[in-house]
């Protein structure tokens, strides 16, 4: 469609007397042609929402109505609902692939594969269903009726008794892949008290909320104090492999260790090393460009590195991640690895797909280490970008963009001028490592952005841009400097306390992974997890700095530290604004604008009351704000603890569950949004909605007189 189409179809005697005329004829046109269009792709969309697999959002809810799916409690808000996040809700309670399986999933009603696939379709999540009758203690027959088969009366399929010789299935008790005899529990797995699970009418579904993110080719870390020791992270900590997905062969299959994203057990990974291990697989390690070949890998248990493999043997340890090589071989070519690391949302960088602006600027740089790349370090493509830009002022609008997984250890300066617009961003399907290590002793290390100094008269220009899009920096943090506008954190990781032991604890709690030093900038994290934010400004003569966080985690990266906070833990000089953020620590800052869905699990201490919003939080006990709305936690009666307070599967960076609430948090917290989903960074996953409208669907797809009850392993 073009703008003058409609003004095309007029006589050329017409068009030329409006040429004489200023085109006046045309611009009215244009605006006609304009609302033209709009209805006419209204009219084109009639047709694509008659199928579920074409239609918009609001109009999946209708679809189903035809079929008889019922839609939860809620939708109403959704289909009102403008915003993308009410999009995401839409899809949480009413998804495409249930509605469209819903007339085949009826005549399948009553089989265990159906109920793993409504937990895919309904809820996103892989699932293994378990009939727990199956897994009663009985005393069996062993006597044979006649010569007829079907008189048979032994159950040969039903869980035996322990036999302390099979390992592999002692290391699965009580877990989804149990094949052991149970004696009967007569709690319902459906109760609101207390769950049970092995009883006649008990059936239960398992599901695993942590997804497999994929880490392809990226260098592993070397222990400096033994060289034939190395961690599957670049970081160098201790962490758990876990299994990538295999699709299922049949729809009648029923899911095993093989089909969901568990964590690989050693005893597993003995047993099947082929499954787990090799080029594509849920692991592979490299030495050089070579993959270690499947005949040299041993699974062994690495902990406190006691094991030593034999000459010309690998061991590795899926629990720990951890790699070791023999004594006196350790490999001088380089140890590469792919691998899968558990975590719950696209947040923080990796290979998963981000939205990135398609278009191109005239200044656009590549980094890495293959020969298409225009350089092989950072520091050399920010360099050519200030060379370039001086003589053609169209290249301030620049990007950099590292295309491979490496490990760049790097002292990175960035200088920026008026009107500068510089993005440094890892390519679509990359993750790689940004390493400041301590290049000088008698000055602060880091990674430096440094702005234009305003002399007396007033700097002309626009001050400038810089963003940063899909990095993991660790070994130091981001400090900015100078007259800088703005700074964006997008799907970044800026490692909580700079590194990491094999622990997962931060070797530097107490130092801060942004600091504005000086500069008027505003500071936007999206998506990324960060440590603690470190104001250091003139407050008489300047404005508070502008912060703004959602969907991220903020971490002070240790108890009772403060995540944001000037220093000597003075209130910072700014204005902190938080949407669906999980902060670990204390915030204290000056003013705040729009606190809302977050959770600060320490407390927010603000200066300026007068002003700003906190609203569906939970905040901890000694904050001062604001006036609250809908706030949490509520004032426990007299003498009796607080009992509406966060739990999370795990705090310390690096480890599956990082900031994920756990199961047995306080409903109040878990579905306390304004929209009832859950507080905090995690909160656009709609999980309290999927988990309704997966139990739902399961009380109609259950088998006759069973009871059904999910069952969270992640």
């Amino acid at each position: 469609m073009t703008p003058d189409r409609m003004y095309d179809l007029l006589p050329a005697v017409v068009r030329r007397r409006d040429a004489e005329q200023g085109l006046a004829l045309r611009a009215l046109l244009g605006v006609v042609q304009e609302q033209a269009d709009v209805i006419e792709a209204d009219i084109e969309q009639l047709y694509d929402d008659w199928f579920i697999e074409t239609c918009q959002s609001w109009v999946a809810p209708y679809l189903g109505d035809l079929v008889g799916y019922r839609v939860l409690p809620g939708s109403a808000e959704a289909l009102s609902g403008k915003t993308e996040a009410a999009g995401r809700l839409l899809t949480a309670i009413a998804g495409r692939r249930d509605v469209a399986h819903t007339s085949a999933n009826r005549r399948r009603k009553g089989t265990l594969a159906l109920l793993e696939e409504l937990a895919e379709d309904v809820a996103a999540w892989p699932g293994r269903a378990v009939e727990f009758r199956a897994l009663l203690g009985v005393t069996q027959s062993v006597r044979l009726y006649g010569r007829d088969p079907h008189a048979d009366r032994r159950r040969l399929t039903r869980g035996r008794t322990v036999d302390l010789h099979a390992v592999d299935a002692l290391d699965r008790v009580d877990g989804p892949f149990d094949p052991l005899a149970h004696t009967v529990n007569v709690r319902r797995i459906n109760s609101a008290r207390r769950q049970g699970r092995y009883n006649i009418p008990e059936v239960g579904l398992f599901l695993w909320r942590l997804r497999a993110y994929p880490v392809t080719h990226a260098p592993a870390h070397c222990d400096d104090r033994a060289r034939t020791h190395f961690t599957f992270s670049v970081l160098g900590n201790s962490a758990p492999l876990i299994a990538k997905p295999v699709e299922e062969p049949s729809p009648t299959h029923l899911a095993d260790e093989s089909n969901v994203p568990a964590f690989i057990r050693r005893l597993a990974f003995a047993e099947r090393t082929a499954q787990f291990y090799g080029p594509g697989k849920s692991m592979c390690v490299y030495v050089g460009n070579e993959p270690v070949p499947l005949n040299r890998v041993v699974p062994a248990d690495l902990t406190g590195w006691r094991h030593q493999p034999k000459n010309h043997q690998v061991a590795i340890d899926p629990v720990l991640g951890r790699i070791a090589f023999p004594p006196r071989q350790a490999p001088t070519d380089g140890v590469w690895v792919d691998y899968h690391y558990g975590f719950s949302a696209d947040m923080g960088g990796g290979e998963y797909v981000r939205p990135l602006e398609l278009k191109r600027p005239k200044g656009f740089y590549t980094v890495g280490q293959a020969e298409e790349n225009d350089f092989t370090e950072i520091g050399a493509a920010v360099r050519q970008w200030r060379a370039d830009k001086t003589s053609d002022p169209s290249k301030r609008e620049a990007v950099i963009e590292i295309t491979d997984a490496g490990d760049y250890l790097e002292k990175l300066t960035i200088e920026l001028d008026p009107d500068d617009r510089l993005t440094l961003r890892a390519a679509q399907g990359k993750r790689p490592v940004l390493r400041i290590l301590d290049w000088y002793s008698n000055r602060p290390d880091g990674l430096q952005v440094v702005g234009p100094q305003p002399d007396a008269a007033g700097q002309a220009g626009t001050p400038p841009r810089i963003e940063f899009d899909g990095l993991l920096v660790c070994g130091r943090g981001l400090r900015v400097s100078g007259n800088v506008g703005q700074v964006v954190v997008r799907h970044c990781t800026l490692v909580p306390g700079w590194s990491l032991d094999q622990e997962c604890h931060s070797e530097h709690e107490e130092e801060a992974s942004i600091e504005l030093a000086d500069t008027p900038a505003c500071l936007q994290v999206e998506q990324s997890i960060i440590g603690s934010i470190l104001v250091n400004v003139d407050e008489v003569h300047s404005e508070p700095n502008p912060i703004w966080l959602s969907d991220s985690v903020l971490d002070a990266a240790g108890k009772g530290l403060a995540a944001l906070s000037a220093p000597h833990e003075r209130r910072a000089h700014a204005v902190f604004n938080a949407r669906r953020t999980t902060v670990l620590g204390k915030v204290l800052t000056q003013a705040v604008g729009l606190v809302e869905n977050s959770i600060v699990d320490g407390c927010l201490q603000v200066e300026r009351r007068q002003s700003g919003c906190v609203r569906f939080c939970w905040l901890g006990p000694g904050s001062r704000t604001p006036r609250r709305y809908h706030c949490l936690p509520p004032a426990p009666p007299p003498g009796q603890p607080q009992r509406v307070v966060p739990r999370f599967t795990g705090t310390q960076y690096g480890m599956p569950g990082y900031a994920q609430l756990a199961v047995d948090c306080p409903d109040e917290i878990r579905r306390g949004a304004e929209d009832g989903s859950e507080l905090g960074a995690f909160h656009d996953l709609f999980q309290p909605q999927r988990e309704d409208n997966l139990t739902a669907r399961l009380g109609e797809y259950v088998p006759a007189g069973c009871d059904v009850g999910i069952v969270i392993v992640t």
